[in-house]
């Protein structure tokens, strides 16, 4: 089990202020990770290939698709603010040259 000195530098180290209530805490919490880090070093892995995670996902994700839109003006409407037959966006670079 970790002593409060051994939790009091994991706290230094996290930048973290603990009271002393929560080093005899964390002094628990802390020894059953590590122990439970233990019993998973037990296990024999030499034939189990790497995996980012526990279970498979696939992405779900649409494949792109580029569609002409017939009603150009409905489009514009829609902006909060057209100009003419374009979209007007704020401005985000710097136009002041030196």
């Amino acid at each position: 089990m970790l002593d409060r000195q051994e939790v009091q530098k994991i706290a230094h180290l996290a930048r973290l202020k603990i009271t002393p209530e929560e080093e005899e805490q964390f002094a628990g919490q802390l020894s059953d990770i590590l122990n439970y880090f233990e019993q998973l070093s037990e296990l024999d892995t030499e034939n189990v290939p790497p995996t980012t995670r526990a279970i498979e996902l696939s992405n779900i994700t649409r494949q792109d698709s580029s569609e002409l839109y017939s009603d150009r003006q409905a489009l514009l409407q829609e902006a909060p603010s057209p100009e003419g037959d374009f979209f007007r966006v704020p401005q985000i670079l710097n136009t002041d040259e030196e």
